[in-house]
């Protein structure tokens, strides 16, 4: 029988897929080692259970002890793991720029966190690392497993990571492509891979806001580069110790926008769905793609999944509202009319032979029932010729006894795929208001027109 003897076991050995549509215009093969196969969803599972069972080893983790770490996640899920198997407690600091995706499956899985500012000096007793620091110290029987200069990090990598590409590929790997955060996956795994082939080309892949690019440049720790980053689990404002810039051949740098459009391009072109990392490492290749040549075979690294992004990349509106969507809206369809004119509207009291006049004159099919400024009701073509058939005299008729439901009303900058939503076989039309408080309508033809441009 094939039975694990706890969920520690099942770390490691994850597939490596290709990818074939963004990069169909490679000159050569991109494959992804896809590590959110692993139990907790991560690349981190591996170097996770490595430092604890070497903190084990050196006696600095004792029966019933408390691991302490800052983590933006996704180690903490791997330390809390083996924390259950193994009968720890654990208490991880993180930022408040952190998915609460994140922040949530870490309490589910038994942990403690502590929510520490983003924008702070990393010795600033305020930040993630300094509170992780300073619970070390003041709690009994505990061990800071510090993934930014625990060396068993990148030694989880050496060890499992890189053997595992190398035989995955048969030994056929040129390139190595992974975001740099801890250092721990691109070091390790570059470690291995130079000395299987010193040939391998090993690109890391850094955000703008950190100073890792930088220093391998120049060897200049210059805090100037630093400013603050949307990107979640790469960059740094400080260079950990297990980074040997040695076996790294070049830093690209990203931004927060095209790491974030390409996740979601990740998820919906090749179907893995995955973190922000996975997006920006893609992203740093794509931007790379004229030193490759026919022949080459890319190894992607994708940490993560996609589930910890949810109300983040995944989500419209979090993208809008910081520039990087370009989705079309509500308020696109009314301004892509030109000059914006006044909706053509009924009182409830008008009649129905009123009404169709108007419809006739304006060519529409819909139209607004307005009672003191608000939408009460709505008139469409469609209803009224089913209405005829059962009452021939509805001409005579008042608007107010034949309306149907109002026509939602939505806000200004609701996307096109939510507004298409809305409008069916009931309802043939969406409301909304302006900045000066004016009504305009929305059809499904005017959304058809809007998405062949």
């Amino acid at each position: 029988m094939d039975i694990r003897n706890n969920i520690l076991e099942t770390i490691g050995n994850t597939p490596l897929i290709k990818l074939n549509k963004i990069t169909r215009d490679f000159p050569c093969d991109v494959v992804a080692k896809v590590d959110y196969f692993n139990p907790g969803n991560s690349i981190k599972d591996r170097m996770a259970v490595k430092m604890v069972e070497v903190a084990e080893q050196q006696g600095l983790l004792k029966p019933g002890g408390t691991i302490i770490e800052c983590t933006s996640g996704n180690t903490g899920m791997g330390l809390a793991l083996a924390a259950i198997v193994k009968g720890y407690k654990c208490i991880f600091t993180t930022t408040d720029k952190q998915s609460k995706e994140k922040m949530d499956i870490l309490k589910a899985v038994g942990a403690e966190v502590i929510v520490c500012p983003t924008n702070v000096e990393p010795d600033d007793p305020r930040s993630y690392y300094s509170v992780a620091r300073r619970l070390a110290k003041e709690i009994p029987n505990s061990f800071h497993a510090n993934q930014y200069d625990n060396l068993a990090n990148r030694l989880a990598h050496y060890e499992t990571t890189g053997p595992e590409l190398w035989n995955q590929t048969d030994g056929k790997i040129t390139h190595l492509v992974c975001t740099a955060g801890t250092g721990g996956t691109v070091t390790g795994t570059a470690q291995f891979l130079k000395e299987k082939n010193p040939d391998i080309k090993v690109w890391a892949i850094d955000v703008y806001g950190s100073l890792l690019t930088k220093y391998f440049n120049t060897g200049e720790i210059d805090m100037n580069e630093v400013h603050p980053y949307i990107s979640e689990g790469f960059g740094e404002d400080f260079v950990p110790e297990n980074y040997d810039m040695s076996v790294i051949d070049h830093f690209e740098q990203v931004t927060d926008k095209d790491g974030a459009i390409m996740a979601r391009r990740i998820a919906k072109e090749e179907g893995l769905f995955c973190g922000y990392s996975a997006g920006s490492c893609l992203q740093g290749l794509m931007q790379l793609k004229s030193s490759l040549k026919k022949g080459d075979l890319v190894v992607c690294i994708f940490h993560d999944h996609g589930s910890r992004y949810v109300a983040k990349i995944y989500n419209d509106q979090w993208m809008m509202e910081r520039g990087f969507l370009e989705v079309k809206t509500f308020k696109d369809i009314i301004n892509g009319r030109g000059v914006r004119q006044r909706l053509v509207s009924v009182e409830p009291d008008r009649t129905i032979a009123e009404t169709v006049e108007l419809m006739k004159k304006y060519d529409i099919e819909h139209i607004p029932v307005i009672s003191e400024s608000e939408p009460i009701g709505a008139i469409s073509e469609n209803g009224l010729f089913q209405k005829v058939f059962s009452n021939p005299d509805i001409r005579n008729e008042k608007v107010k006894a034949v309306m149907e439901s109002p026509y939602p009303l939505v806000d200004f900058n609701t996307p096109v795929e939510r507004i298409s939503t809305l409008i069916n076989k009931e309802n043939g039309a969406v409301l909304g208001k302006d900045e000066s408080g004016n009504f305009h309508i929305v059809t499904k033809y005017d959304i058809l027109q809007a998405l062949a441009k």
